[in-house]
């Protein structure tokens, strides 16, 4: 995709940052998913990073190659055809501007709705635009990415002891699953030299609302995550792994022990990134609660009672930086958001 652009445009689309020298994060966990000992590292990777790198699992490869390429094909069209699919109410296409309340980014995407229960029409718009071809990878990656999903969602049931093991698979595989999906690009934007020590951002920073979110990118840099210390690290691309964060519902369902990961994605002067996101959620009118079994005879609850639907609608309100569980905290046990 040729991105004409000039330094104008960039400060009024996108939101610019000075540029804090990032670590590069050598030792992200890595969750080899055949390994026997794979819950006890996805446990102590949930705990600490709420982020992990999923290897040697069971999502063909042509899958991947062959979603991407029709990704790709979708966001190279012209600018007019695109903009049949848009603008998004939430799904559909958009560009540059992440929802409705003044997030912006060096970014086009496609949302899509999951759930063939729940009638999308601006999804059904993008795949009237779209070749068969389309529709057909979108629905073999999805139906293979969400295996795993729930793959690595037994063995965090195996691992914190829950019976059954399916309590959070469950979720996801109900036919009221609230689940999406979504295809970012950022195209390449050769102006960043110009910025002078400032980044541009693709994606601001946030955490993902739902139970557990399943990324895939190409092999261009920019992914980004917060430690527990406020220091934001770089990914490493792996075009043939999968990264796993732990969502904000997924936080409360282990009363805090989980913490739902934050991160942002920065834009690349040479090179586009192409990301594919599988947000696992549950159904709308699932109440959204620490898991009984994981509370000790002691243990309070740091959150108030809320169902999915309370906290999607309350979310979409919300600017993409803001934490959103503050409103869902019990006041005793307000818990310190990161700066």
């Amino acid at each position: 995709m040729v991105v004409q652009s000039n330094l104008s445009t960039l400060n009024h689309c996108s939101s610019i940052e000075t540029r804090k020298p990032a670590t590069v994060l050598d030792s992200i966990p890595s969750i080899n998913l055949k390994d026997p000992e794979s819950k006890t590292h996805i446990m102590k990777a949930c705990e600490e990073y709420g982020f992990f790198k999923v290897v040697n699992h069971s999502v063909p490869m042509e899958f991947i190659a062959k979603l991407e390429a029709q990704a790709l094909e979708f966001f190279n069209l012209p600018q007019s055809e695109k903009d049949k699919a848009g603008p998004p109410d939430p799904f559909g296409y958009g560009s540059k501007r992440i929802g409705s309340n003044g997030d912006v980014g060096w970014i086009e995407y496609l949302l899509l709705n999951t759930n063939p229960q729940v009638t999308s029409l601006k999804t059904l718009t993008v795949f009237r635009e779209t070749p068969e071809i389309f529709w057909s990878a979108v629905k073999e990656y999805i139906e293979a990415v969400k295996l795993m999903a729930c793959e690595v969602l037994e063995l965090i049931a195996d691992g914190l002891k829950i019976e059954p093991r399916d309590t959070l698979s469950k979720l996801l595989k109900d036919e009221n699953s609230d689940s999406c999906f979504r295809l970012n690009h950022y195209p390449p934007c050769p102006e960043l030299q110009a910025l002078s020590g400032r980044d541009l951002v693709g994606f601001g920073e946030h955490t993902d609302p739902q139970i557990i979110s399943v990324l895939r990118s190409n092999s261009t840099s920019g992914l980004q995550i917060c430690l527990k210390d406020g220091v934001w690290v770089s990914v490493p691309p792996d075009e043939t792994s999968f990264f796993i964060n732990v969502g904000d519902a997924l936080q409360v369902m282990t009363n805090g022990r989980f913490k739902s990961v934050r991160h942002r994605v920065l834009a690349n002067s040479h090179r586009s990134r192409v990301s594919m996101i599988y947000f696992g959620g549950p159904p709308l009118s699932e109440k959204i609660v620490p898991l009984t079994s994981l509370m000790g005879k002691q243990e309070e609850s740091l959150y108030k009672e809320f169902t999915w639907w309370e906290y999607k609608t309350s979310a979409y309100k919300s600017r993409l930086a803001d934490y959103r569980l503050g409103l869902f905290e019990k006041k005793t046990h307000q818990v310190q958001a990161i700066e």
